[in-house]
C-alpha cells in the first residue's frame, strides 16, 4: 500500500499499532498511514520499527516509532503516555502483538505458557488499560484486537497456548465491547487465517505453503489482506459495530 497520494479516511486520526514494525502490523501501519493517520509504531524490533516509519515518511505519511515490550505495564503505559504527549490524541487503536512459538502441549513448561499468555493476552490487558482513558475522555474511539481462527476456530499441534491466547482476546472483546459502548469507543477483532509473513516462514519453514489445497483461494493471505478489514473497522463506516470478529482466511476455515 505504498503510495505518495495520501488517501483522507483517516485525516485528523492518531493510531497507535502494537506489534507495528513488521509482518500484518507492518501492513496495518502502512495502510492507516497511506489513508492520512498519524502512526504510532510500537515494537521491540527498533531496526524494523525504524524501517517502517522511514518507508511511511517516504510515500508522504506521517508516522512515529516508539521502542516497548507491551508485554510489561511499564512499556505499554509509558509508551501510550508518549504518543499522547506528541499527538494530543489517540483516535485509534491496533492491538496486534503476537508470537507463535510451537511446542507441543507434552514438552510445554509453564514458562512457554507465560510466555504466550503475556504477549499475547495479557499485553492487551495492559494497552487497553493505558489507552481506554484516553478515549473516554474523547468520548471515541475505535479499537481493532488481531486474534485468529486458530483458537476460536480451528487448531493447530504445538500451539495450544496460542489457541488459547486468541480465544481469549475473543472473549475479551466482547466484554469490553459491552462496557465501553456508552463511551463512544468500538472494539472489534480480526482472525487472519494463514498469512505468510517472515514470522510464518522462520517459524514453519517454506514448506508451509503446501497447504494451498485446504484454502479455497489457493493462497496463503498476505499483511495487506489483513489490513484491508481493520482499515474498515478502525473507520466511521463500522461506526455501529462493536464486539465482533471479522474472520480473514481465504475461505480456509470453510473447508476445516
Amino acid at each position: 500500500m505504498d503510495t505518495t497520494t495520501l488517501g483522507t479516511r483517516f485525516t485528523s486520526k492518531v493510531a497507535v499499532v502494537t506489534g507495528g514494525a513488521k509482518g500484518i502490523g507492518g501492513g496495518i501501519s502502512r495502510a492507516l498511514a497511506a489513508e492520512g493517520a498519524k502512526v504510532v509504531v510500537l515494537d521491540i524490533d527498533d531496526k524494523a520499527g525504524t524501517a517502517t516509519v522511514r518507508r511511511i515518511s517516504r510515500n508522504g505519511g506521517a508516522a512515529t516509532f516508539i521502542h516497548a515490550d507491551v508485554s510489561k505495564k511499564t512499556d505499554a503505559h509509558g509508551a501510550i503516555a508518549k504518543a499522547v504527549k506528541k499527538y494530543g490524541r489517540i483516535d485509534i487503536l491496533c492491538q496486534n502483538v503476537g508470537i507463535y512459538p510451537r511446542v507441543f502441549f507434552d514438552d510445554m513448561t509453564e514458562a512457554d505458557w507465560d510466555r504466550v499468555m503475556n504477549v499475547n493476552l495479557k499485553s492487551a490487558f495492559f494497552v487497553l488499560k493505558a489507552i481506554i482513558p484516553v478515549m473516554q475522555k474523547q468520548k471515541y474511539g475505535r479499537i481493532v484486537l488481531t486474534t485468529s481462527v486458530t483458537g476460536p476456530r480451528t487448531a493447530i499441534p504445538g500451539l495450544s497456548h496460542y489457541a488459547a491466547s486468541k480465544g481469549g482476546l475473543n472473549g475479551l472483546i466482547k466484554g469490553i465491547a459491552i462496557e465501553q459502548a456508552k463511551n463512544g469507543i468500538a472494539i472489534n477483532g480480526v482472525e487472519p487465517g494463514t498469512v505468510y509473513t517472515d514470522g510464518v516462514k522462520a517459524q514453519f519453514g517454506e514448506g508451509f505453503s503446501e497447504g494451498l489445497g485446504r484454502i479455497p483461494m489457493g493462497r496463503l493471505g498476505t499483511p495487506e489482506d489483513i489490513a484491508g478489514p481493520v482499515l474498515f473497522l478502525a473507520s466511521d463506516d463500522a461506526k455501529y459495530v462493536t464486539g465482533h470478529t471479522i474472520i480473514i482466511d481465504g475461505g480456509q476455515t470453510i473447508v476445516e
